[in-house]
């Protein structure tokens, strides 16, 4: 696919000071978060972007619940080819999956109330081949629409109304309908699938820093791409303003502030006025801002959605420096240097330290996990998708050499052997056959302690980094994991230690 991109320019010809960017940089990298990717675009035209190596521009990236907001899409452009009403029930559609006898408001909910999170539910079951069946009879204890839950299950339901009305998965129906004419390569985008095939439109997609940025860019120009309709003017026009009320999510999360000022069709409003957000965990942001004429997207893990209110308060600050001038003089000294900048940016270095005695004593020798569960792979949306990880490593070796290490493991009873670099840089194997819709996984070492290798293990798509520390002994190896990078909540351990007895 052959893709129009946009103009690349200095901030200052699109009103910008470069300085601005740079204090937001500077407070992005001082900030609870890890930043991962950063686009800006105003009026058309992308005057800054970045990536923290190892990501980079054509990555894809875990999307979380930034997810819903292609599955919503996918519902427009039923609205817009005529294929679904958004006042048809629920019940209409899935009329196999539905109750016998359902009850008054499971009668009453329509795809509007899903699009909006007013499904009247105050649960919602865990994935299931039959996820759909269980969805509907989930007990409707309000009347839908009049109040606010967020429901990740019924954002993949609106990927299944996809499937339902054409037959086609989500991918399939997007890729003409929606990526090709906004210049995404379907092959830079990827899905964690339900139990039934379908996608997992709660959180289950992979796309780039840039395709976030022209989804947005769609809604902010009001369902028009270079003067062609993809979506119904109407429909964005009620997806990107208020349709429920989300005060209640101060509830569960008090420090979030943003998310409590109201949400449209899986687009969340913002404290701006005016501005609108395709979100997800961990800081997974388009932001429009609509008054500006510009679109922000970026990437980043930001343990808990408090420390992602923090990454949203700094570009708060941050539009405060922007003028609404439409130009400002040129600054080639300053744009030049944040273009330096963000041409060069990248995470911590992993530590150094490449030996210790116990190195040679362990290199090449064999062991047998008898205790716990030991794997590299990890699917943080298995709660929404139902997949399984696997990768379970039942035998393993490391040859130790200066430098670059090697793992051969026996994963379910398959040999794979992973580089592991040991130099204080970063190894990204392409591992095939996962299962998972991820390949990149990143691996560096390094002597924590004279008889402790540790194993910094990320998979590089994902917001996640994890930590294995292997203490060895004359006769076999306690193996400790922690989640260092990444998650929903506080860091916290793994699941207990495996061990391993020499072979």
């Amino acid at each position: 696919m052959l893709r129009k991109e946009f103009p690349r320019v200095t901030p200052e010809s699109v009103g910008i000071p470069s300085g601005a960017i740079q204090r937001l940089l500077d407070k992005l990298e001082a900030s609870t978060t890890e930043m991962h990717g950063l686009m800006i675009l105003r009026k058309g035209k992308i005057c800054a972007e970045g990536w923290w190596a190892p990501y980079a521009p054509g990555l894809r990236h875990g999307l979380q619940s930034l997810s819903k907001t292609y599955a919503a899409t996918g519902v427009g452009l039923l609205y817009t080819e005529g294929l679904i009403r958004l006042d048809e029930r629920v019940i209409d559609i899935f009329p196999e999956d539905a109750p016998e006898e359902p009850s008054e408001y499971l009668e009453q909910l329509t795809v509007r109330d899903v699009l909006c999170m007013g499904c009247g539910m105050d649960t919602m079951p865990r994935p299931s081949q039959h996820w759909i069946r269980d969805f509907l009879h989930t007990p409707v204890n309000h009347k839908p629409g009049t109040t606010y839950m967020y429901n990740s299950v019924g954002s993949s339901l609106l990927a299944a109304m996809v499937v339902k009305k054409t037959g086609q998965s989500l991918q399939e129906y997007l890729t003409p309908r929606l990526y090709e004419k906004i210049g995404i390569d379907p092959a830079s985008t990827s899905w964690f699938l339900m139990p039934d095939g379908v996608e997992c439109g709660g959180g289950g997609m992979f796309s780039t820093t840039e395709n976030n940025l022209r989804l947005m860019k769609l809604y902010a120009d009001g369902g028009l791409w270079e003067g062609e309709r993809i979506l119904a003017a109407d429909y964005v026009e009620q997806a990107t303003s208020l349709q429920n009320e989300s005060a209640t999510e101060a509830k569960g999360n008090p420090e979030a502030l943003d998310n409590f000022v109201g949400y449209g069709f899986q687009i969340w409003m913002c404290r701006p006025k005016g501005v609108y957000r395709a979100d997800g965990a961990m800081g997974q942001f388009s932001v429009v801002v609509p008054d500006k004429d510009m679109v922000i997207s970026l990437n980043e893990t930001a343990t808990g959605a408090h420390w992602a209110q923090n990454t949203l308060n700094i570009l708060w600050e941050f539009l405060e420096e922007v003028p609404q001038e439409d130009t400002l003089p040129e600054a080639p000294q300053e744009s030049a240097a944040l273009k330096k900048r963000m041409a060069s940016l990248a995470l911590p270095q992993p530590p150094f330290v490449p030996d210790s005695p116990m190195a040679k004593e362990i290199s090449g020798r064999w062991y047998q996990v008898e205790e716990g569960e030991l794997s590299l792979r990890k699917n943080p949306m298995g709660m929404l998708s139902g997949t399984a990880a696997g990768g379970i490593i039942s035998r393993f070796k490391l040859d130790m050499n200066y430098g670059l290490a090697t793992l051969t493991a026996l994963e379910d009873g398959k040999e794979t052997v992973y580089s592991i670099a040991t130099d204080g840089t970063r190894f990204v194997n392409q591992v095939e056959g996962t299962g998972l819709p991820i390949s990149r996984l990143s691996l560096h070492g390094w002597w924590s302690g004279e008889d402790t290798f540790s194993l910094g293990v990320r998979w590089v798509e994902t917001c996640f980094e994890d930590r294995l520390d292997l203490r060895f002994t004359q006769e076999g190896v306690l193996i400790q994991r922690e989640a260092v990078i990444g998650g929903f909540g506080p860091v916290t351990s793994g699941s207990g230690a495996v061990k391993a007895k020499r072979c």
